[in-house]
């Protein structure tokens, strides 16, 4: 004997209609106000990032039909999966300069935003 589950019918598929004539024309929502202050210090890349400059540059040369970024992309990935820490070190140590030099930066820009110096200058 079936279970209820096993009987019950599948639901239908619906498609997706264009709008009705003469129905009121929605009107797009407004999106939510970006997250943060657009003056803030831009986080810096992480050491793949760095990798994927430089191995974008040699794919590029060494195969020059590829244009899809996907499969650039996808080799890169493949390569620094690969890769030993020992080759990875360079992109780290990039990394981590650029890293601490937005640290600074973003201690400097918090101070100015405490102080009060960044006021509304735009308005």
């Amino acid at each position: 004997m079936k279970t209820r589950s096993q009987t019950a019918p599948k639901p239908l598929k619906t498609v997706a209609l264009g709008p009705r004539p003469g129905s009121p024309k929605r009107r797009p929502r407004p999106k939510p106000a970006g997250k943060g202050d657009l003056r803030a210090p831009k986080k810096p890349p992480t050491a793949f990032f760095y990798f994927m400059e430089d191995f974008r540059k040699t794919y590029k040369q060494e195969n020059p039909s590829v244009k899809s970024m996907q499969e650039i992309g996808k080799a890169c990935g493949e390569k620094w999966n690969t890769m030993a820490f020992e080759e990875k070190v360079k992109y780290y140590d990039i990394a981590t300069e650029k890293r601490a030099e937005f640290e600074k930066a973003m201690i400097e820009y918090n101070k100015k935003k405490e102080s009060g110096e960044m006021s509304e200058e735009s308005d």
